[in-house]
């Protein structure tokens, strides 16, 4: 019971820390007359990615490297198989042509990028860190500078300057409720694991990433809500590309992460490959690029039987 409420308080202050910690940025970002496109696709990708990148690195450092993994590979599989799905289901999302022209071709090879580098040794070295971080930054680059049209301001009433004072309290109080959340969560997962008898890796490829891809999840469904499209398939594979590339690349650089479950490199990591591949005929087939309720029913099964194959 204690590990439970510490995973609980652990996401519960993630969630919270991530929220101000995005505030703050976004409202520097305009303080400091950042243009929006640059505030989107680096400042907001990366508080967004703030849990998965605190706990990853908190994870790795405290010798749990699996967590770390585990965290990062689940997440990217729960945020096509969970929240893309029930984001989809209420209601269809029209998906534009740089999802098959940049997004989805680039997830694919920081999959595969991943996948080299971490199955033939189950060791992610600190200079594959690098390359991966290297990779990222070009990305960032080339989105910035062709792909300007493709990024819309979806939620101007958010664009409030908010004075310095302000701005540097939700930055350090952000920054300690991550810290916070990312200790709590990390001692209760170990804990629960312990109890339960399962690995590191099986608590965090399904607790601990489903807690960590809340904030995606919260979003997507105030954004269907409030009859917005303000979280597109390009927004989640943007989150699965970060993930990988930044949250994996930065954690490795700072320590090299070596697998410790075997289950990560024989079934976690083909899991996370082929959603990610399944998304693609989903979006032609049957309506072409259109994600309906049928599609988001298809990943949410896909999904189950992920986690069912997982814990049994």
């Amino acid at each position: 019971m204690g590990n439970l409420l510490f995973i609980v308080l652990g996401l519960a202050l993630l969630i919270f820390g991530g929220n101000w910690l995005l505030k703050s940025a976004v409202a520097l970002s305009l303080r400091l007359a950042i243009p929006k496109i640059v505030i989107g696709m680096t400042v907001v990708s990366f508080a967004t990615s703030a849990p998965e990148l605190i706990v990853s690195v908190k994870a790795a450092l405290d010798g749990f490297p699996d967590l770390a993994l585990g965290n990062v590979v689940g997440s990217n599989i729960a945020n096509l198989g969970l929240v893309l799905s029930i984001t989809v289901i209420m209601g269809s999302i029209d998906v534009r042509k740089g999802f098959y022209a940049t997004d989805w071709p680039m997830m694919m090879v920081s999959s595969f990028l991943f996948f080299g580098f971490i199955y033939f040794d189950g060791v992610l070295q600190r200079y594959e860190g690098i390359i991966m971080v290297a990779l990222l930054f070009v990305f960032l680059v080339y989105l910035l500078r062709y792909q300007k049209p493709a990024v819309v301001d979806e939620m101007p009433e958010d664009d409030v300057i908010l004075p310095l004072y302000k701005i540097a309290l939700f930055l350090g109080v952000g920054g300690v409720a991550l810290w916070g959340g990312s200790e709590l969560l990390i001692k209760g997962a170990v804990g629960m694991a312990s109890t339960f008898g399962v690995s590191d890796r099986v608590i965090g490829i399904t607790v601990v990433s489903v807690g960590t891809s809340i904030p995606e999840l919260a979003a997507s469904v105030i954004a269907v809500l409030k009859k917005e499209k303000a979280i597109s398939l390009g927004n989640l594979i943007g989150s699965n590309i970060f993930n990988l590339l930044a949250v994996l690349g930065i954690t490795s650089i700072i320590t090299p992460i070596t697998v410790m479950d075997q289950g990560l490199l024989t079934s976690d990591i083909f899991w996370m490959l082929g959603i990610s591949f399944l998304i693609l005929p989903l979006v032609f087939f049957p309506k072409g690029l259109r994600l309906g309720w049928r599609d988001g029913i298809f990943l949410l099964a896909v999904y189950a039987v992920f986690v069912y194959m997982t814990l049994k």
